[in-house]
């Protein structure tokens, strides 16, 4: 699910640490591309590190350090903006993240994701706040964006449980489901259904990783007191792992389908 609170759209460590940065690499003169081919990461990503929208790894501060002939100031810096690995705090805009994104991989295992609910659901989920449901209905724009940004590719992976699980009223669930399968037929939009089972590492909580144009990752992960977006290489190489491992358990999106109309029959009609 998206984070249900609204959030500065940059954390203010990445962005002190993107402008001391930007001022040392200006001083030597140094273009971004330099540093690009120095660390071997895209132009677009060390401007992202630049203007506070990703996090540098450490390994990629002792190269620009050294290269900058910064004395070690650089490194400094990032370990003191560091606690237990992660700039504090780790979370960027997810709003924005999720409409500049090229693709999403959402995995569900309670509810239907934001992405995909229909008005009467959202306003189940939100405890009837109106504005709340509407600003998370608005943002279903980006499925069906025809513009010049990049084409969005979705892939939407649900636990069989959600398909079961009761928000709002029948009447609810059942157009919920129709929705899903309307979605479904979209050409950029996969629909899959993981057999409830109990025995893969989903069950631990639900999660959005987001691809972006220049192919980097941040991931929206839900946890029981707040949602945490991250970017840390180890957080989206745990991801990666559960995603293939959902993936191989999951229904064919024509079984997922069939399976769906099934359950709309026997639970929601």
């Amino acid at each position: 699910m998206p984070p249900r609170r609204q959030r500065p759209r940059e954390s203010p460590a990445l962005v002190a640490f993107g402008r001391q940065m930007r001022r040392l690499r200006e001083a030597k003169d140094v273009k971004q591309e330099t540093i690009a081919h120095l660390t071997k990461v895209s132009g677009p990503q060390v401007s992202r590190i630049e203007n506070g929208k990703k996090r540098a790894t450490r390994s990629f501060v002792v190269a620009v350090d050294d290269y900058l002939e910064a004395g070690g100031s650089l490194i400094s810096l990032w370990e003191d903006l560091n606690k237990d690995g992660h700039p504090v705090p780790i979370w960027f805009d997810w709003p924005q993240i999720e409409s500049d994104a090229v693709m999403l991989v959402s995995w569900e295992n309670s509810v239907i994701p934001g992405l995909a609910q229909t008005p009467a659901y959202a306003l189940a989920m939100l405890r009837g706040n109106q504005e709340a449901a509407e600003a998370r209905i608005s943002r279903q724009a980006i499925l069906t964006r025809d513009d010049d940004s990049a084409p969005l590719t979705v892939l939407f992976l649900l636990d069989e449980h959600v398909l079961y699980n009761l928000v709002g009223t029948p009447e609810t669930m059942r157009e919920q489901l129709e929705h899903l399968l309307e979605l479904s037929l979209l050409p950029n939009v996969t629909v899959q259904v993981v057999l409830s089972s109990g025995e893969h590492e989903g069950v631990l909580g639900a999660f959005v990783v987001a691809t972006m144009e220049d192919r980097s990752e941040i991931a929206y992960i839900e946890t029981a007191i707040r949602g945490i977006t991250t970017d840390n290489p180890a957080d989206l190489s745990n991801l990666a792992r559960t995603l293939v491992e959902l993936r191989s358990q999951a229904l064919t999106q024509e079984m997922s389908r069939e399976l769906i109309r099934k359950v709309i029959e026997e639970r929601w009609t």
